[in-house]
């Protein structure tokens, strides 16, 4: 074959994007995500199960050369974040070298979340107090979702001392702490904050607050922030009324909350850096010289040179 007609055919090529989640519906702002980023097609896949991965991936890289395997990429959506991360794993496993692909995983958006969350958090306690998150005692409200979940696990690997809390007891959340150290071995206490007194306990022992909750659920009240001496920054991603911290605005970017010194973020503040960051990965994806793969690691990677 001409050596320049194969070059027009490989500058020719349409980058493609699949993508795949269990759900019944594919997310519309994941899927306006990727086009906005640059890829030219996105073709959804629902209720697509973990057994089902190794085939569609197959599927996908054999049907173009390996050198074509840059311009074609997966992306894993859902709700769950251990699915996400099992069918990362099955789609690496999938691979057959030379014919490769990229491989994203953002479930719910919430890998890129917790990554803004955890970065802007690191940049507030920066820039007020002159220290990072080794050895911060970090208390996630919602951890139980996938926002908390990867928030809790991104703190923890580097370094802060973690506690999830559970609005229904121990039970539950005990379980995914367990089950975070042992896919990530990370040390994630578990605490029962199903009463407002032992929410105020409990943010009475900590550095810094987070809040994941579903939207609309108020978790943290005035009182109990006031009565937290040792707190220097609260975070919400909740951006439907009522906040999940009472008087955090939506905007806020390490403003102290009225009548205390603690610093406050807000979901709109988040939200930008999660915005740049799943952006900047597919960017990253579509640009690439060969195929990547992309988790929560690399979205806070990315993350932490965004936020300011």
């Amino acid at each position: 074959m001409d050596a320049t007609i194969e070059k027009d055919r490989t500058l020719s090529r349409k980058t493609i994007l699949h993508m795949f989640t269990p759900l019944t519906h594919m997310s519309p702002f994941d899927v306006n995500m990727a086009l906005d980023a640059g890829y030219e097609h996105v073709v959804p896949y629902t209720e697509v199960t973990l057994g089902d991965i190794g085939n569609l991936v197959q599927d996908a890289i054999f049907s173009r050369p390996p050198d074509a395997g840059v311009a074609t990429g997966i992306f894993l959506a859902g709700k769950d974040a251990e699915l996400a991360l099992d069918m990362l794993d099955a789609a690496k496993k999938a691979m057959v070298p030379p014919f490769k692909v990229s491989v994203f995983a953002d479930p719910a958006g919430s890998f890129t979340t917790a990554a803004a969350m955890v970065a802007k958090v690191e940049k507030t306690l920066s820039k007020l107090h002159g220290r990072d998150l080794k050895d911060a005692r970090i208390v996630v409200f919602g951890a139980t979702g996938v926002v908390g979940y990867c928030t809790a696990v991104i703190a923890a690997k580097e370094g802060a001392k973690v506690t999830i809390v559970g609005h229904d007891g121990l039970v539950r959340v005990s379980s995914i702490a367990a089950s975070m150290g042992k896919r990530f071995g990370v040390t994630v206490e578990a605490a029962d904050g199903s009463t407002d007194l032992k929410k105020t306990d409990l943010l009475q022992r900590s550095d810094v607050a987070l809040t994941a909750a579903r939207a609309g659920v108020q978790v943290l009240s005035k009182a109990q922030l006031s009565s937290a001496p040792d707190l220097l920054v609260v975070a919400d991603v909740n951006a439907v009324p009522p906040a999940g911290v009472e008087g955090l605005t939506v905007n806020a970017n390490g403003e102290n909350l009225e009548g205390t010194t603690i610093a406050g973020i807000g979901p709109l503040s988040i939200g930008n850096v999660k915005y740049k960051t799943q952006a900047g990965l597919f960017e990253q994806m579509i640009k690439a010289e060969k195929p990547v793969a992309f988790d929560f690691q690399d979205a806070f990677a990315l993350a932490r040179g965004l936020a300011k």
